[in-house]
């Protein structure tokens, strides 16, 4: 061991008790393990990777190099540092003394008492807003056209620090709520409002190309479409056809052409070219709340004489409900606003009405209570525009909606807190801020009447785990896959995507090879990852699920893309995979994460490495160096190279080696499944080896070992990973050094409990970081 460089006088010359107790420690407990472990590289002159461990004036300021010792720290913690391929390594009990001490007296954390951290003003996102805007008044707005797209940090669209506005987005905003408005109180509503069924959505259940747009006399078949209804009642159904040709006409060729709901026949039309081009079918029928199947069959007839094709087109079908009172004619949009019917007739009865309408929207709009000097103003204004002339009651109403969907209160999601400007102050946040962070976290919209009612009684953390229950188990919560989902694997990412798959294929047929790879399993794709990491949620499956499960959700068509036998339906369902597919399964082996993370052309192991050491491992790569060569240089070199061979070349280079060594590995035991994620054995007439080394030193022969690695040995760094991105995207800001103490207890959670995906959603619920806040500032002075 080589002789310690801190001496007693260094010591002594350190001010203060504190001081002093700290270098003792350094001194007997710290040094000696990094001058065995770490100064070969990062001492006695050494200073690799631009880090010296023993250059410094006085242990003080040494200490003080909070820069220094962080990068130490999250080195240390991933187990990349000293590297595995050092035979000299430290203890699991010598690494905790060394990370426990640098986060006790350098990053001066407290795991009692945790910071955690300040909170951005954060303005509602284009999904929040819209859903926002669906929840409070049953309008759905189309905010994709009228909002340009939201920036994005730490790889979400929910961070308040990039959620900035502009003038020009003040200017939408506004004409967004005048429209709104509009659309939720139209001036003219005591009318019928049919329930349109496009005809396109009718189809054969066996054959997705047959619709109601044409249905041949000459053939048997059956379209149909599910529709649901929020009410029960009397319906009459009304049907616009025609008969048109394609080729044509047979002289004397007639067909049944039928009507049914819920397999039961409503009336049955001969048709036949001799008769009337266009009619109407109405029916009078009793339906009741709930999922009905409105069907269209045809049957043939005589068969006539002559050549043609003709048959029955749907040009419009629609229910319209009877009966009931003109108050249920009113849109919901109108009743949600004007809650107690409409307005009475005496002046003073129609004041304080307007009172309630505009105190009630208000809050539900504001998150919390809506304070009286707003609602007396809001209130003046709505009044007064019902005095003009002309005016209507509803003119005032509309007024105040838009005026409270305009303001800040509403545009961003505000937190009271008493002292904001001191860095000192933490203070659990009041229960309607605590309403909303749960809302528009698992439901990417505002809080309920049964959250904000919890939260006026002050009930809601005593029964926060009841509440993330029953919000899971909601429909809304799909939301919450959909955003974190789509942005943590970038699987919102696909649909737009640039792929030549004829050049991936191999392919000379330009629109063979784009038929093998559509729209439609693109669209498949996407469904399979939300709906598998659903099930991982609704299940309170194992975390870890999402990386080795021997199962995923596929229908009949992306089970053909992927070569999976056995499967049929348009419906995804769970499919389990034997031993002839063992690579299946997990989010490393769907097509989302496969395609994004290659190429337009190829694979790209470069790509695939450095996503799952960003996004599953936490561990990102060193950054590349400027002026790297790219990866054809090497296949120019070297003709008809496999992807592996390119990849040793590449990495010949110096300026390489250091990155690669990370992503590599990783990357090429994915190599068997292609740039679409279809399965592969060989790579231009040569086997595809996938056996490789993670740094840490892990070996492994092929992608299912990788897996399997990742959620044995690497567990840890995934449960850390996948804690740090959910609680990015729930708390609205990046995570810390100082939100080491939440995640590390999240991650002991999930490592004692079986590692159950709702124990995680609870234990960011519960955690500091989500349920208090501090000042803004810098950090808490310890």
């Amino acid at each position: 061991m080589r002789s310690s460089r801190l001496t007693l006088a260094t010591v002594l010359a350190l001010a203060g008790t504190t001081a002093g107790e700290v270098a003792k420690e350094f001194e007997k407990k710290i040094a000696p393990l990094l001058e065995d472990y770490c100064y070969d590289c990062h001492g006695d002159s050494s200073k690799k990777g631009d880090v010296s461990l023993d250059e410094f004036k006085n242990l003080a300021s040494h200490l003080e190099n909070h820069d220094l010792w962080l990068r130490v720290w999250k080195k240390m913690r991933t187990h990349l540092m000293p590297p595995a391929k050092e035979d000299y390594q430290p203890t699991p009990e010598e690494r905790r003394v060394i990370i426990s001490w640098i986060e006790k007296h350098v990053l001066k954390l407290d795991p009692e008492n945790p910071d955690p951290g300040r909170v951005t003003i954060r303005r509602l996102n284009r999904e929040e807003y819209r859903n926002t805007i669906g929840d409070l008044v049953g309008v759905r707005y189309n905010v994709d056209d009228n909002f340009p797209p939201d920036d994005t940090g730490f790889g979400f669209d929910t961070i308040g620090e990039v959620l900035t506005i502009s003038p020009l987005l003040l200017e939408k905003y506004l004409a967004a709520a005048e429209e709104i408005a509009e659309l939720a109180l139209p001036s003219t509503v005591v009318r019928r409002r049919p329930i349109m069924i496009d005809p396109g959505n009718f189809r054969q259940r066996d054959n997705n190309q047959q619709s109601a747009r044409f249905m041949e006399a000459d053939k048997k078949h059956t379209v149909g479409v599910d529709r649901r209804l929020s009410k029960p009642g009397q319906y009459s159904l009304e049907v616009k056809y025609r008969i048109e040709n394609e080729r044509g006409r047979p002289q004397g060729q007639t067909a049944n052409w039928g009507i049914l709901v819920d397999g039961k026949e409503l009336g049955r039309v001969e048709v036949s070219g001799a008769g009337r081009l266009r009619d109407v079918f109405r029916k009078e029928i009793e339906l009741s709340e709930g999922g009905h199947r409105f069907e269209f069959s045809i049957v043939p007839g005589e068969p006539g004489e002559g050549e043609g094709t003709w048959g029955v087109r749907v040009e419009e079908c629609r229910l319209i409900r009877q009966g009931g009172s003109d108050w249920e004619l009113y849109p919901e949009s109108y009743r949600r606003i004007f809650f107690k019917g409409l307005a009475p007739d005496g002046e003073k009865e129609r004041a304080a009405y307007m009172r309630e309408i505009v105190e009630g929207f208000a809050t539900r709009a504001f998150r919390r209570p809506a304070e009286k000097s707003t609602v007396d103003r809001l209130t003046g204004m709505a009044l007064n525009r019902t005095g003009e002339e002309n005016a209507k009651f509803v003119d005032g109403v509309k007024l105040a909606v838009t005026a409270a969907l305009t303001s800040p209160r509403f545009l961003f999601r505000s937190e009271v807190q008493a002292d904001p400007d001191d860095p000192g102050k933490v203070v659990a946040v009041d229960e309607f801020a605590l309403a909303s962070r749960l809302s528009y976290f698992l439901w990417s919209s505002a809080p309920d009447e049964e959250l904000s009612a919890l939260a006026a009684r002050g009930h809601l953390r005593q029964n926060l785990r009841a509440q993330v229950d029953r919000m899971l188990a909601d429909r809304k919560a799909g939301r919450m896959v959909r955003n974190f989902v789509g942005q943590w694997l970038q699987a919102r990412d696909l649909r737009g995507l640039n792929i030549d798959v004829r050049r991936i294929l191999g392919e000379r047929n330009k629109r063979f090879a784009e038929r093998v790879f559509d729209q439609e399993v693109r669209r498949d794709m996407e469904l399979e990852t939300e709906l598998f990491f659903q099930h991982v949620v609704r299940e309170n499956r194992p975390v870890l699920e999402l990386l080795n499960a021997r199962y995923s959700f596929l229908n009949e068509n992306l089970a053909r893309f992927y070569g999976v036998p056995g499967v049929s339906g348009r419906t995804h369902r769970r499919v389990d995979f034997g031993e002839d597919q063992p690579a299946r399964g997990g989010i490393l082996a769907q097509g989302t994460f496969l395609i994004v993370t290659s190429q337009p052309t190829r694979t790209s192991p470069v790509k695939r490495g450095l996503f799952v050491l960003e996004n599953i491992l936490g561990t990102p790569a060193p950054p590349a160096p400027p002026d790297v060569p790219e990866l054809e240089e090497a296949r120019g070199e070297l003709s008809n190279a496999t992807m592996r061979e390119l990849m040793v070349e590449h990495r010949q280079k110096a300026l390489c080696r250091s990155c690669h060594e990370h992503m590599d590995p990783i990357g090429l035991a994915l190599e068997n499944f292609n740039a679409i994620g279809q399965w592969r054995e060989e790579e231009d007439g040569k086997a595809i080896d996938s056996a490789g080394q993670l740094v840490t030193g892990e070996k492994f022969s092929n992608v299912m070992e990788l897996k399997e690695i990742l959620a044995s040995s690497r567990k840890q760094d995934f449960y850390r990973c996948l804690t740090e991105k959910m609680l990015t995207y729930a708390l609205g800001r990046g995570v810390e050094y100082y939100d080491a103490p939440t995640v590390d207890s999240i991650v002991s959670i999930l490592d004692g409990n079986g590692g159950g995906m709702v124990d995680l959603i609870y234990g960011i619920v519960e955690s500091a970081p989500f349920q208090k806040r501090r000042g803004d500032g810098e950090r808490l002075a310890k």
